[in-house]
């Protein structure tokens, strides 16, 4: 069967490329942008930087600066607020994947009204008010994907929503962005990356156009995280990571998430845990779980990312696959739920509804192994 691919319009990688926002609102025919930021990208003089040749080309710009981590319904509520207030044509969002969430559900809601409610999957929406998406992490890989995630404040659901029209028009992708970013930022927004390659590879939505991308991201990921994390002004390691990050997200949107993340979005919700952080913490016990199912498409994974020679057998580069992520995730003191704080009769209450919502997500269907709601309970009790 054909695979569709989808990606931004305009997508410009390397440093500088965030200095190139006029040019690319001239390319598009637009010139009414709205910033959607968070505020520490106000006080680092991230948002300054980024405005100042809008000021210097005449181009008038509305700033939104208060996004939010794993954006809620609230926070989508009142950037849209501003928008309607305004005179805009596009919205331009500089920040990690929330901010760049926020927009997306923005640019939907512009266009079509409603609430966030009404978009979330099986729901597609294909069109949107213009998005450009500047991101600083290297991590979510949102500057070019058509998926937005966002927290129903009433019901604290975090929704997926898909759809052409949560693709933005144009990436400008700047590793320098990257350079302040803290350990613990860098070591989670990396292993979300890791896990979107990875699952992009072994998700029976796989494709040729996908596959190569997201080896190399996994091998570039995988070479350079430490690095990046050790060495937080390492050019080097900072623009391998923010390429591996889009080349993940490319990967993911065109061959979708599995199991991993499936799970990842309940831990988020109802525990409020980072979102690259709940995907570190289930990556090495669902890919043990999984691991079999897919025994060839695993043993690839392992080769590119150089854990495994292309000597080894199938099991054994499989074996050394599991051993490694574990190792990793140890080595950037990833913490399991208990460790992070969660309380152990919460998590536990919790099981059947985050196996639930997993399920309703769509994305555990795709994944080699596929679950029954008692296989992620289970999966659930194991990384406790």
């Amino acid at each position: 069967m054909a695979a569709s691919i989808n990606l931004p319009r305009i997508l410009r990688v390397g440093a500088g490329a965030s200095g190139l926002l006029v040019q690319t609102l001239a390319e598009l025919e637009l010139s009414r942008p709205l910033l959607l930021t968070d505020p520490y990208m106000v006080d680092c003089g991230y948002c300054a930087r980024l405005l100042a040749p809008l000021h210097e080309a005449g181009i008038a710009c509305g700033v939104f600066s208060d996004c939010v981590p794993d954006p809620t319904t609230d926070s989508v509520y009142a950037a849209l607020t501003m928008l309607r207030a305004g005179d805009f044509d596009c919205v331009v969002a500089l920040g990690g994947g929330s901010s760049l969430d926020t927009a997306k559900a923005v640019a939907v809601l512009a266009e079509h009204g409603g609430i966030m409610r009404d978009y979330k999957v099986p729901r597609q929406v294909d069109s949107g008010l213009p998005i450009i998406a500047i991101p600083t992490t290297a991590g979510t890989g949102s500057e070019a994907t058509r998926v937005a995630i966002i927290t129903d404040t009433e019901t604290q659901e975090k929704m997926l929503c898909m759809g052409l029209g949560l693709m933005p028009v144009a990436a400008l992708v700047d590793f320098e962005l990257t350079m302040t970013m803290p350990y613990r930022l860098t070591a989670d927004t990396g292993i979300d990356s890791l896990c979107h390659a990875l699952e992009a590879y072994v998700s029976r939505k796989a494709n040729p156009f996908t596959d190569s991308i997201a080896l190399t991201a996994m091998g570039t990921i995988y070479r350079n995280i430490r690095v990046a994390c050790a060495e937080p002004d390492n050019r080097q390691a900072r623009e391998a990571m923010m390429l591996a990050a889009t080349q993940g997200g490319i990967a993911f949107a065109n061959a979708s998430v599995t199991l991993i993340h499936g799970m990842s979005r309940p831990i988020g919700a109802l525990f409020h845990v980072p979102h690259g952080l709940s995907n570190a913490m289930l990556l090495p016990g669902v890919t043990a779980w999984t691991v079999d199912h897919a025994p060839q498409r695993y043993a690839d994974c392992a080769q590119h990312m150089g854990i495994a020679a292309a000597t080894d057998s199938t099991e054994a580069a499989c074996v050394k696959l599991v051993d490694a992520l574990h190792a990793l995730t140890a080595e950037l003191k990833v913490p399991g739920p208990r460790a992070y704080g969660i309380d152990r009769g919460a998590w536990f209450d919790s099981l059947e509804l985050m196996a639930a919502q997993a399920l309703d997500s769509g994305s555990p269907a795709n994944n080699p192994r596929v679950p029954e709601a008692q296989d992620i309970v289970q999966l659930y009790e194991g990384i406790w």
